[in-house]
């Protein structure tokens, strides 16, 4: 019982670590865009840096590993994939190939669900 307990938690760190990843992406496609979308250098750097505080607000007031504000799982894995839906979109914007953010968004919303899934999951008690 020990050792099954002992197998999820290495498996909520390993798909947290790999979540953590993912989430990087999406605020570097979010800074990019914000960048790169809008003429330089006056709105094109203010409009960068501002959805790059912004992107990183969303992900410590609710996706962190320790978030400021606590909410239910269902309403993280709501702002995960609302979060993963904005940085896709920056993505397509910036021209990456479409099947690769395709793949990425399937990765990264499989990844979201795997990990609700087990944080929620009720613990079973052998009893005997």
């Amino acid at each position: 019982m020990l050792e099954g307990m002992a197998n999820r938690r290495r498996s909520i760190a390993v798909l947290a670590l790999i979540r953590s990843l993912v989430e990087l992406t999406v605020v570097s496609a979010l800074t990019a865009w914000g960048f790169l979308s809008w003429q330089l250098p006056l709105p094109g750097i203010i409009i960068g840096f501002v959805t790059f505080f912004v992107s990183v607000l969303v992900w410590a007031l609710f996706l962190s590993p320790k978030p400021v504000l606590a909410v239910d799982g269902y309403a993280r894995g709501l702002v995960s994939l609302l979060f993963l839906a904005a940085g896709c979109a920056a993505m397509l914007k910036l021209g990456f190939p479409w099947y690769a953010v395709l793949l990425f968004t399937l990765v990264a919303a499989t990844l979201n669900y795997t990990e609700l899934v087990l944080r929620t999951k009720p613990q079973v008690k052998h009893v005997g």
